[in-house]
């Protein structure tokens, strides 16, 4: 007795059914002046999440004033109206710069647009002639999928940098361009 399939021709590759494919909108990222209601409210979503999961002295991200500062520049990640993501390059020096407030939208986590802003991100600071760039994130389980992000990207754990210290809700990583 035959089981079924086994003996048989196989189905050709151009025969079989393909799983549907799902479309992605384009993304689109650009310097943003924080001046749009989604941009806010994701600031702000932000900001109360590192206030829910690290104690106030160790929290090291920043608000609208701080994000408008000359030595920061904040992009945001669109598909049409929907805002995906967003992020900042802060300059610590000519060599040298900080990723600030990497964030993706609850609707668009997993779908790449945070691995994409952080392409973006470190384009931008090699074109700015950086050699280096380095970031902070916490220690907590809520962080895990951030710093697997970064590691996948290049970069490795450090000590403090810039004007940081050791807290134990710190991680600081790094990466050279």
């Amino acid at each position: 007795m035959r089981r079924p399939g086994v003996g048989q021709p196989t189905a050709r590759a151009d025969t079989c059914p393909k799983p549907p494919r799902r479309s992605v909108a384009a993304v689109h990222i650009e310097v943003d002046d924080l001046s749009r209601a989604a941009v806010r409210a994701l600031i702000g979503e932000h900001l109360s999440d590192m206030y829910a999961e690290s104690p106030a002295e160790s929290v090291h991200a920043l608000d609208l004033d701080a994000l408008r500062k000359p030595d920061v520049t904040f992009w945001t990640a669109w598909s049409g109206p929907e805002l995906l993501a967003c992020g900042a390059l802060k300059e610590l020096n000519p060599r040298e710069g900080e990723l600030k407030t990497m964030r993706t939208s609850a609707a668009a986590r997993g779908r790449g647009v945070g691995a994409g802003m952080l392409a973006h991100l470190l384009a931008e600071a090699a074109s700015r002639g950086y050699e280096r760039v380095s970031l902070e994130t916490g220690t907590q389980p809520y962080f895990a999928a951030a710093r697997r992000l970064y590691a996948r990207h290049g970069f490795v754990e450090c000590g403090p940098f810039a004007d940081y210290v050791e807290d134990p809700y710190s991680v600081f990583m790094t990466r050279t361009l």
